[in-house]
């Protein structure tokens, strides 16, 4: 971060990915090359992306800390900013503040199994803690992701979908709500795929991102099986907006998802008043 947490750095696009009919996808490059090489993050934190004149929104910085060559932030249509977003193209310069926020706890989740469930635009989050682990697949045990959408055109990442449903360290597990033509995987809702791979929680640790109604039922799945509270996670960084703890609209009873997220583990969020 800059010495002053408003001060933006600038940013060039250097791709543009269209992912479904409302989302892209933007890997973006520091301006300041020694800010570039010298940037450092943690899997789970956020940025906040401004366009000039129009204003800025949160967004995980879901590439992977181990793959340097650009920021990547997935956009999801949905108002002024991101409209004004999605209308940028590579070369379009951009404001970026980051990194905010706490992160997935890495060094704690070595030696365990890990169990990944994302829905639509929840898998951006999820996708640079799943990267990252890929990396360094030797620290960690049985991984398993369960990524699901209304349909296929939903899903995001359909690039990487192909090298994640072959690799054998990993079983993935994909599923659209609704039957597909052509579609070879999973039908029926996440928190039901999810009962019926039906992950096992000794040494396990779950974690979830998605719309707060496939979180909701996922996370009841996921005690059904007997996961502990503090062995779920998820990320809450769509509620952040200035990001450094200042403004006070991100707070849950006496926290603030800026400070002392976006990061939570349910026995946390059960002390808050409900989110989900």
């Amino acid at each position: 971060m800059n010495a002053n947490p408003y001060l933006p750095d600038m940013a060039t696009i250097v791709e543009v990915i269209q992912e479904t009919h409302n989302i892209k996808t933007f890997r973006i490059v520091l301006n300041n090359e020694q800010r570039m090489k010298d940037f450092t993050f943690r899997p789970g934190q956020v940025g906040q992306l401004s366009v000039f004149g129009v204003g800025e929104s949160t967004f995980v910085i879901n590439s992977s800390p181990t793959r340097k060559d650009y920021l990547q932030f997935s956009v999801m249509r949905v108002g002024e900013v991101t409209t004004r977003l999605h209308q940028l193209q590579p070369g379009d310069q951009i404001g970026v503040r980051a990194p905010l926020g706490n992160s997935f706890p890495v060094e704690d989740l070595k030696g365990k199994n890990i169990v990944f469930v994302g829905g639509g635009i929840g898998m951006a989050p999820l996708r640079t803690l799943f990267t990252y682990m890929l990396d360094n697949r030797k620290d960690y045990k049985e991984i398993t992701l369960l990524y699901g959408a209304r349909s296929p055109a939903d899903l995001t990442y359909k690039a990487e979908l192909p090298e994640w449903t072959s690799r054998k360290d990993v079983n993935t597990v994909l599923t659209i709500d609704n039957p597909s033509e052509g579609w070879e995987h999973k039908v029926g809702l996440i928190p039901n795929v999810l009962l019926e791979i039906n992950p096992k929680p000794k040494n396990t640790v779950a974690i979830t991102c998605g719309p707060p109604i496939m979180i909701k039922f996922t996370l009841q799945a996921l005690k059904k099986l007997g996961f502990e509270d503090q062995n779920i996670i998820t990320t809450l960084e769509k509620r952040m907006k200035c990001g450094v703890g200042i403004c006070g609209r991100c707070n849950i009873g006496t926290k603030y998802v800026c400070i002392d997220g976006p990061v939570f583990t349910y026995a946390q969020l059960k002390e808050l008043p409900s989110e989900l």
